[in-house]
């Protein structure tokens, strides 16, 4: 009896042969994409030193924004510890002008917080003038307003009413917290967690905001040379008409941030104005 061959389909081979071609050009092309990869990391710029400012300094371009001639704008980042931001030309000088005269017919001296009873209290800490803006009283205010809400990312119903400020020369403010040491204040909208500290004009000479306890490399912003014997004392951000300052007074974690701890130096030559918004953790009813 003859014995049956097994038979098989045509061209199988060719088949298995293309097979084998295929997954060798795959093996291939995924070691040049592995070499590809260990360039891109090894390339990759490295500091020793992660928290000094020239190395988180940016210039980012956000818009031209004509309608109200406020210029080009862009935020720098200028500290990690505490977490603090500039936006440059985030008001326009027709915004600054506005607030400057709404507040000066109801102009006061200023006053602190006082971390036993938690009401409003004469200090030597503070010798400027201010008052307060009702959260929004007229519709450039509330543009303003809506304006820290997208810059932020926290809500307009979180903000206390802005708080104009008027140093003349020599008036100051000594280093202190915006978040609360007393349980009276937090009642209303909880801690605060953030400010935005609006310069409502340019200052000729002095009147920087000073942050003492910032980590990293203070002398790294450009305007160093710029600043007074005070303002050199820490990180600062010299007064610059339309510019706004972010810090937070508050951690990711939801700690209360010491480094936070800021001061205005004394004016030496000129006037300051600028605005204050300060940020809570809830609503801030008004």
């Amino acid at each position: 009896m003859a014995s049956k061959s097994r038979l098989y389909p045509r061209g199988s081979s060719r088949k298995s042969s293309s097979s084998t071609f295929i997954f060798y050009v795959l093996i291939i092309c995924s070691f040049f994409v592995l070499i590809l990869l260990a360039f891109a990391i090894l390339s990759i710029p490295k500091t020793s030193k992660v928290h000094e400012v020239n190395s988180i300094v940016h210039r980012e371009s956000i818009i031209v924004d004509s309608s109200n001639e406020r210029g080009d704008q862009w935020v720098e980042v200028i500290s990690w510890e505490p977490r603090a931001v500039v936006y440059h030309n985030f008001l326009s000088q027709d915004e600054c002008n506005h607030l400057i005269n709404l507040a000066k017919p109801h102009m006061e001296k200023s006053t602190v917080v006082d971390n036993e009873t938690g009401k409003s209290k004469d200090s030597r800490v503070r010798t400027s003038s201010g008052t307060f803006l009702g959260r929004g009283i007229d519709e450039t205010v509330q543009a303003i307003e809506k304006r820290i809400a997208d810059f932020t990312f926290l809500p307009v119903e979180n903000g206390e009413g802005l708080q104009i400020l008027h140093y003349e020369v020599g008036q100051k403010y000594e280093p202190h917290y915006d978040y609360f040491l007393d349980q009276f204040n937090a009642k209303n909208g909880g801690q605060r967690m953030a400010t935005v500290l609006m310069y409502l004009s340019d200052v000729e000479e002095g009147g920087e905001t000073v942050f003492p306890s910032a980590k990293g490399n203070i002398s790294a912003v450009s305007w160093w040379n710029e600043l007074s014997e005070c303002g050199k004392d820490g990180l600062s951000v010299k007064p610059r008409m339309g510019d706004a300052l972010l810090f937070w007074s508050m951690k990711p974690d939801a700690s209360l941030d010491p480094s936070s701890l800021h001061g205005g130096c004394p004016v030496i030559k000129g006037n300051k104005w600028s605005s204050t918004k300060w940020i809570h953790v809830d609503e801030y009813k008004v």
